[in-house]
């Protein structure tokens, strides 16, 4: 027996695979918390750099997750999610080797590619692990890996360009995932595809098909809009957090590797872990729980990022930031569970690549790219505080996705009411 071949037990798959989202997350954010060593090194500007940590990447990371979630539902889904890993780490070393912003712009579009084949596996290897009641809390503790990379980012990233040089943490953090890459290659299985789902014989539809089923669902494809505006909240404050409380608050890098991972790591973990044993709790009563968790959450941190963004000194600003770092990403797993539970096992990482594509579309590739714009936007009348007004531009995002949940919920409801009515 092969050590591929024997049995793992489910948690441990799960710790493995949350380990490779953290690393996945720590590359991608990289940029962001170097980001003023960065711009002092090659002379780039906010609108370059929400270029760079928001469109160029989220364009390839995307759009190639679909082919690349399309093939790992016909192959080994582990296999897959190795591959990419190692390809993402080797790019995330070329980023340091970056001599330009066309350097570095190209090694980060090579990021989004590996990365691309990260996320939708993993969604669909945890949904065939893991029973669908104990599906919320199982993708919560996989989707502590946005925090928990954030958090060592900011804190092992931080750290290393304070004491070198911001090249240093991409060639260690690199090697790091390429090593990683080789032992789940070797040593987590690939687990038999709708495990914990009735037993079906029809074969699941097409690739063409199952993109168009998915977007024909207005339900699916309302809950994928909405959380491309919660997202778009996310990647707007957490790609230019740093530069912020270092520009505009007064943070050194060796505070912020102390101070700012603490409020990432603690806030943004706790918050994901607290929503999925809510979604746990709520979603077996009913569905539009999904929807309507989130909408109070993005409710409720609105007037804690204001406050965060007023704050006159850093201290106070990173003690409003801890709501909306724990309310911010309920979203994450509400919409993430629902959407795997509403598709064919057979369509798990496509479903999951097309619900990220959308997500990450309009969070990752727009949320920054207007934080930047922005900000460039306000420096003629704002000077130093251009960002501050930027931050203050991106506020009202919380009530217009707050109303997109709202509306999936009224949805679902709809869709139940429905469904019973057809049943009688």
């Amino acid at each position: 027996m092969t050590v591929a071949a024997r049995p793992v037990r489910p948690g441990v798959v799960l710790g493995m695979l949350c380990f490779v989202y953290v690393l996945n997350f720590l590359d991608r954010q990289l940029i962001s918390i170097l980001a003023k060593p960065i711009q002092d090194g090659l002379q780039i500007s906010d609108s370059q750099l929400g270029r760079i940590t928001g469109f160029y990447f989220a364009l390839f990371y995307c759009f190639i997750a679909i082919p690349v979630g399309w093939l790992a539902d016909r192959t080994n889904r582990m296999k897959v999610l190795s591959i990419a890993c190692a390809l993402w780490s080797g790019a995330t070393a070329a980023c340091g080797m970056a001599g330009s912003y066309g350097q570095l712009v190209i090694a980060r579009m090579a990021v989004g590619v590996g990365e691309a084949g990260g996320v939708p596996p993993s969604y669909a290897v945890i949904s065939d692990y893991f029973p669908r009641e104990r599906r919320g809390a199982a993708m919560a503790i996989f989707n502590l890996g946005p925090p928990l990379g954030s958090a060592l980012g900011v804190a092992f990233g931080a750290s290393l360009a304070a004491a070198f040089d911001w090249r240093i943490p991409f060639y260690v953090i690199g090697a790091v995932g390429v090593v990683t890459a080789v032992v789940v290659y070797l040593l987590v299985p690939e687990p038999r595809r709708g495990g914990h789902e009735a037993a079906s014989s029809a074969p699941g539809p097409g690739f063409v098909a199952t993109i168009a089923r998915f977007f024909s669902n207005p339900i699916l494809l309302l809950a994928s809009i909405a959380s491309g505006a919660a997202n778009f909240i996310t990647y707007g404050i957490s790609n230019f957090a740093t530069l912020f409380l270092m520009r505009e608050k007064g943070m050194q890098l060796s505070e912020v590797a102390i101070w700012y991972a603490l409020v990432v790591g603690v806030g943004m973990s706790a918050g994901i872990y607290v929503s999925g044993r809510l979604i746990d709790r709520f979603g077996a009563r009913t569905k539009a729980a999904y929807a309507v968790i989130p909408a109070i959450s993005l409710v409720l941190a609105l007037p804690f990022f204001l406050g965060f963004v007023w704050a006159p000194h850093w201290p106070l600003a990173l003690i409003f930031l801890c709501a909306p770092m724990f309310l911010n990403s309920f979203f994450l797993s509400a919409t993430v569970t629902f959407v795997q539970g509403e598709v064919h096992p057979d369509q798990r990482v496509i479903s999951g690549a097309l619900l990220l594509l959308v997500m990450n579309f309009i969070g990752l590739g727009l949320g920054p790219t207007y934080v930047g714009m922005a900000s460039d936007f306000f420096r003629p009348d704002h000077g130093a505080h251009a960002l501050q007004a930027a931050f203050f531009a991106l506020s009202p995002m919380y009530l217009i996705a707050a109303l997109l949940f709202l509306t999936l919920a009224h949805r679902i409801i709809r869709s139940q009411t429905l469904t019973g009515e057809r049943a009688r």
